[in-house]
């Protein structure tokens, strides 16, 4: 199948704020896995759809109360049992871009095994091509 975004967005609010008054890095992060799991588990299922790991964020600026975050995110690799989300995160009035991430899930079976999927990703654009690349570098090690 081919690569498909999704889009979510995200108001930041005074209960996402740290002590120094922007986004508290852990409500980003959580923000970024949500987003990741949409694209995860729109191929497969919420049930089904399990995190395994983020494979690492650098937040590039930070976040003030009142901003709305645009989280786009896209598998850009499927394994045996294995999803890769790359998502995306822009202020959206500015587009001035935040962080983005990889973010490994698993397909698992009722029991909570790993299960094969069956899915195959397809790169059309370059760009996604070497997202593609970085993805598949996670299991290369």
């Amino acid at each position: 199948m081919n690569i498909q975004t999704y889009v979510i967005h995200h108001l930041v609010k005074s209960a996402d704020l740290n002590h120094h008054g922007t986004l508290y890095a852990g409500r980003g992060a959580e923000w970024v896995v949500e987003a990741g799991f949409v694209a995860a588990s729109s191929l497969t299922s919420t049930e089904s759809t399990v995190c395994l790991n983020i494979h690492g964020m650098i937040f590039t600026r930070p976040v003030k109360r009142g901003s709305l975050l645009r989280y786009e995110s896209k598998v850009v690799y499927a394994g045996r049992t294995s999803l890769v989300s790359y998502v995306k995160v822009n202020v959206g009035h500015t587009n001035d871009f935040v962080v983005d991430g990889f973010l490994t899930f698993i397909h698992v079976d009722e029991t909570g095994k790993p299960s094969p999927h069956g899915i195959t990703v397809e790169a059309i654009t370059p760009e996604d091509a070497e997202l593609q690349q970085k993805a598949r570098a996670f299991f290369n090690k």
